[in-house]
């Protein structure tokens, strides 16, 4: 495997060149730092772009255009990593080996339209266009509202600090949604394209002097841009004593959700430690919480905690009788305290940097995951596969309960579990 970056200002070129796979993936990522009231529209936008375009102007042109690049796939996707937001438009298609020579070139031919021409006429875009993606929006957040689990997390992070960008609905607004029109997304349009920083990874086996230059010709990004960004969101000093809120909801199962805050954590701790810890707490089917709250216990249906390295949270869900409630939180924090006091096995650790490693190892297999992997290199300043490999295995116990002590409860959100 071979990568190679090519500054083509204002944006980079990323091109990964391997063996590994029969297609060609292409993906094209657009980020600006989160604003709450753009997450609607830039949803709403991603979506109608990768619907049709000016050249294949219906739902059906566009299907029938991915037939002829042998059945290639093209999908939008828009996700939060802490202070930004991210567009991604992802295209794959058959390698020109396995079909015919020029398939590459239509490949890039079709994100250029894509990106560029919309189906956009006289500033405003197709109508037709516009309602199906709105009535798919619409269904969206409605669907996302009746998700306990989902709204759990959202309300606890909501208390934890309303006026932080983790506490922002990526699903979107409704309120929001209503304001957008043909033209305004229109205008949107044009200005996300001129002022969003750019990277567009190529992951395939092609050769790189082909790809650069057909990147020169075909996309013509202007603009200026700010590219020096930290997507870190700074740390929260803790609640002295948790805050403990509830909400009716007529649900047999309640939703707990429960937000810890890391402070002062270092890099180290923060891309590699915490994985272990996490996978040892709650991070896995052979994680304390499952082993002792779940399976001995028997006191939720689930439950499981994740780092969220880039917003210095760790999330706790669980899906417990109400009645419980006071029973789970004891065993939460016991468990937690264990992990200070090193109350953990060697071979607990040994599991859990195995499973890990196992994790780092399958990034390989995947375009999307070793473009996921480059791109947090190259934005978040990650270390590169192999330094994580090598420091993940090095991770000690004394490290682990080090770590541990930087590591508070902060907020706690029971959702529900009121159904007779």
């Amino acid at each position: 495997m071979k990568y190679k970056k090519i500054n083509f200002w204002p944006f980079n070129l990323h091109m990964v060149k391997t063996d590994r796979f029969k297609t060609t993936t292409i993906e094209l990522i657009f980020c600006n730092e989160i604003e709450k009231e753009k997450i609607t529209i830039t949803n709403f936008l991603a979506s109608a772009m990768c619907y049709s375009t000016k050249k294949y102007n219906t739902k059906i042109e566009f299907a029938k255009k991915l037939e002829d690049l042998y059945s290639a796939k093209v999908f939008p996707s828009c996700y939060r990593l802490g202070k930004v937001y991210n567009v991604d438009i992802n295209m794959s298609f058959l390698n020109d080996k396995y079909s015919e020579k020029g398939l590459l070139k239509e490949g890039f031919d079709l994100l250029k339209e894509i990106v560029f021409n919309p189906n956009v006429t006289n500033n405003s875009f197709d109508e037709k266009t516009f309602n199906v993606i709105k009535n798919d929006e619409i269904s969206h957040i409605e669907r996302v509202k009746e998700d306990p689990r989902r709204n759990s997390m959202l309300k606890l992070l909501e208390n934890v600090n309303k006026d932080e960008k983790y506490s922002y609905n990526t699903d979107g607004y409704m309120e929001d949604l209503e304001k957008i029109t043909k033209e305004n997304l229109c205008d949107f349009h044009k200005k996300f394209i001129n002022e969003s920083i750019i990277d567009l990874f190529v992951v395939g086996d092609f050769d790189f002097d082909e790809v650069e230059n057909i990147v020169k010709e075909k996309f013509p990004f202007k603009g200026i841009r700010e590219v020096n960004f930290n997507p870190i969101i700074d740390s929260k000093i803790h609640n002295k004593k948790i805050k403990e809120l509830y909400e009716k909801d007529n649900t047999n199962q309640a939703k707990l959700s429960i937000a810890c805050t890391l402070e002062d954590l270092t890099d180290y701790e923060r891309f590699c430690v915490l994985n272990i810890y996490n996978i040892i707490l709650g991070g896995s089917a052979d994680s304390k919480f499952f082993k002792n709250i779940r399976e001995k216990y028997s006191l939720c249906y689930y439950v499981s905690s994740v780092g969220n390295k880039l917003d210095n949270l760790l999330l706790i869900s669980s899906g417990i009788t109400k009645d419980n409630y006071k029973k789970i939180m004891t065993l939460i924090k016991k468990e937690m305290d264990d992990m200070k006091k090193g109350n953990f096995s060697d071979e607990d650790l040994d599991k859990a940097k195995k499973y890990y490693l196992s994790i780092l190892e399958e990034i390989d297999d995947k375009p999307n995951q070793i473009i996921a992997s480059y791109y947090a290199m190259d934005r978040i300043n990650t270390d590169s596969l192999e330094e994580r490999k090598r420091k993940t295995a090095g991770v000690t116990k004394e490290e682990i309960m080090k770590l541990a002590e930087k590591i508070f409860l902060d907020t706690s959100f029971l959702l529900g579990g009121d159904k007779k």
